[in-house]
């Protein structure tokens, strides 16, 4: 089965908790041979930063995470996966379930499901999968609710399957998330809409996509890449695509 190739997501997030809030954030895939990485980076405006990561390996069944790892507002918290095991953050160690992702891989999980035809996406389906945080493990399903056109910046109107989590028995938090993915652009995440409890939630909106430029390049046998803490897509030494605006002194530029 074929895996995607390196593809860095940006999002536009706007939300509340305590009042109206927005910021931007990003979700980074990479793979050399059977490894892979999943980040995920948040940040709103001068009050929050959090990243999530999740490298493991590939493998014929799916992901097989092996460390996830957050960082929010300077505290790191840990899970490891030795294949038999979870072990969490509290030092509990409970049986890996068969195809168990973290809050990073899930994305790239299902979006590979999707893109393989393993699981059927369409209205009406179910969506099932294991997954584990440093506290907890638990088993959600997802119901395919509709087939809805999203407004994307650089794409226009898109067609996204919403897909929505079912109640779950004995919940120890609040935290939900209802995810849309666009078969369009690869099956890939357009927006996800993080639900905190309490009317608080948290918005992201994909804008840009740069394997989307790499591949509309290459159709023209123009190879061009990304490049490791330099946004934008390079053809040589040359940039090609800038992504973003930078801030500097009250000034915008590109």
């Amino acid at each position: 089965s074929s895996w995607p190739a390196d593809t860095r997501l940006s999002y536009t997030l706007k939300g509340f908790y305590r009042g109206d809030f927005a910021g931007d954030g990003q979700v980074q895939w990479q793979r050399t041979d059977e490894r892979y990485q999943v980040q995920v980076d948040l940040h709103i405006a001068s009050l929050f930063t959090g990243t999530m990561i999740s490298q493991g390996v590939l493998t014929e069944a799916g992901l097989q995470p092996q460390v996830y790892e957050e960082r929010f507002m300077g505290r790191v918290r840990r899970l490891a996966f030795d294949g038999d095991g979870v072990t969490f953050i509290d030092g509990r160690v409970l049986p890996q379930p068969h195809g168990v992702q973290d809050t990073s891989s899930q994305f790239v999980e299902l979006s590979h499901r999707f893109s393989t035809g393993q699981q059927p996406l369409e209205v009406g389906a179910q969506v099932a999968l294991w997954m584990a945080r440093p506290r907890e493990m638990r088993f959600w399903t997802y119901d395919v609710v509709a087939l809805e056109t999203l407004q994307i910046p650089e794409f226009g109107a898109v067609a996204a399957y919403h897909l929505k989590p079912r109640q779950i028995s004995n919940p120890t938090g609040l935290i939900t998330a209802e995810l849309w993915f666009a078969p369009s652009l690869q099956f890939l995440p357009v927006r996800i809409r993080i639900n905190l409890g309490n009317d608080n939630y948290m918005d992201w909106l994909v804008n840009r996509i740069e394997q989307a430029i790499i591949d509309t390049l290459a159709h023209w046998r123009i190879s061009a890449e990304r490049r490791t803490g330099a946004p934008g897509v390079y053809v040589g030494t040359a940039k090609i695509a800038a992504l973003g605006l930078r801030v500097r002194h009250g000034c915008s530029f590109h």
